[in-house]
This record gives C-alpha cells, sequence and structure tokens, in this order.
C-alpha cells in the first residue's frame, strides 16, 4: 500500500527527472521539430480544423502538466534555498535567528521587518557618505599642506 510520503517522494522523482529531461537542448529540438512536421502537413490535411486541433489540444496538454512540474522545481528549490540561508544565519556569530525561517510569516511581519532593516541601511549609508566627506576633507588638508611645503 502506498503512503502519502511515497507518492510525494514518486511525484518529486519524476518531476526533478522531467524536469532535467525537458531542460536540454535536445529536447527543445525534439519540440521544434514537431512544430515543424506539423506545420509541413499543413497544406497535405488542408489546413483542416483537425490539423490545427492537434497541435492545439497538444501544446495546451503539455503547458498544464508542465506547469505543475515547473511549480514543484521552484517550491523544491526554494526550501533548499531557505534552508541554506537559515543555516548560515544560524551559525554567524552577531547574526539574529530571530531572522530564521522568515517565510513562514504573514506579509505585515514581514514589512515591518524590512522596513527596519531598509532604515538600518539608509543609516549605513549615511555614515559611509560621512565617512567619504571626511576623507575628501583629509586630502584637501593634504594638499594645502603639501604646497605650502613647496
Amino acid at each position: 500500500m502506498k503512503t502519502a510520503a511515497n507518492s510525494r517522494t514518486w511525484f518529486s522523482t519524476f518531476a526533478k527527472k522531467t524536469a532535467r529531461m525537458t531542460g536540454r537542448p535536445v529536447t527543445f529540438g525534439i519540440a521544434a521539430a514537431v512544430i515543424l512536421i506539423w506545420a509541413v502537413t499543413g497544406p497535405i490535411f488542408g489546413y483542416s480544423d483537425t490539423w490545427q486541433l492537434i497541435i492545439n489540444t497538444g501544446t495546451t496538454i503539455v503547458t498544464f502538466l508542465m506547469v505543475f512540474l515547473i511549480q514543484n522545481t521552484q517550491n523544491r528549490d526554494s526550501e533548499a534555498m531557505h534552508v541554506k540561508l537559515d543555516e548560515l544565519i544560524r551559525a554567524i556569530e552577531g547574526a539574529h535567528n530571530a531572522l530564521l525561517d522568515l517565510e513562514e510569516l504573514e506579509e505585515e511581519d514581514l514589512d515591518k521587518i524590512r522596513a527596519t532593516y531598509t532604515k538600518l541601511a539608509e543609516e549605513a549609508r549615511d555614515a559611509l557618505d560621512e565617512v567619504e566627506e571626511v576623507k575628501k576633507e583629509v586630502k584637501k588638508t593634504r594638499a594645502r599642506r603639501s604646497k605650502a611645503k613647496h
């Protein structure tokens, strides 16, 4: 008897393999060849409704199924990326562990955290601008002193 975990494993394996296969140049070539063959057979079939229906139905079915495979791949990649980022946050001394697992927060909470970090970034840029101004002043002073010596 199949369990839900076995079904997820089966689908995940199927989705991974299918995503790899469909992302290869040879698969694109096959798809382009199918379209070319279909286009060439148009005059043979008199550009009939059935001839048009074949390509429309085929591409619609493939597109419909690919949406789910692509979404599965994106979900898996996103989850893996979040785990990696969470591990980096956890492992870096001084990092805020409160930032772990942020993707589970509500939009409103994320907006508040984002606003806090936006403010920190602005303050850091302002401080950097002040440092640059001080450096310019130091250069001017050195240039004046150098001129005075000569």
